[in-house]
């Protein structure tokens, strides 16, 4: 199987929640569409420092996070984001990525979305057994 990349939208939520109080106009509201690799190895959503700072998101935290070469470096975490694609929306955290590094998404912005990845096509796709919205399972 070969590299899956995915048009994903960013939004920051804590911008949302200050448009829903109208502390700022929606028109406000700071959003990016990037392409990003779906990598199902990965747990989070990863993001650079660029993305970061074009969202205005804060730094929530720093932790350890072990990268495909095994080694182990400390990450700052910002958010919340807002992830779109196509008719799903979910809100996670993110790992900052120094500089202009690949923005990764990984497995679960992937469930909570309920969004598959196609092998076949290498697409990110919605679930076929859940077009219309996202089911979660709480098993």
């Amino acid at each position: 199987m070969g590299l899956v990349h995915a048009e994903i939208t960013l939004v920051s939520l804590e911008d949302k929640i200050m448009a829903r109080n109208k502390i700022i106009p929606e028109s406000n509201i700071r959003e990016i569409t990037v392409t990003a690799l779906v990598d199902s190895g990965a747990y989070f959503l990863a993001i650079n420092e660029r993305i970061k700072e074009q969202l205005g998101l804060p730094a929530i935290r720093k932790a350890p996070a072990a990268l495909a070469d095994g080694t182990i470096v400390e990450l700052e975490i910002a958010g919340p984001i807002e992830i779109r694609f196509e008719n799903r929306i979910a809100t996670v955290d993110a790992m900052v990525l120094p500089g202009d590094s690949e923005i990764l998404l990984g497995a679960i912005p992937m469930e909570a979305m309920d969004v598959l990845i196609d092998p076949r096509r290498q697409l990110l796709i919605v679930n076929p057994e859940h077009p219309i919205r996202p089911q979660y399972s709480l098993k």
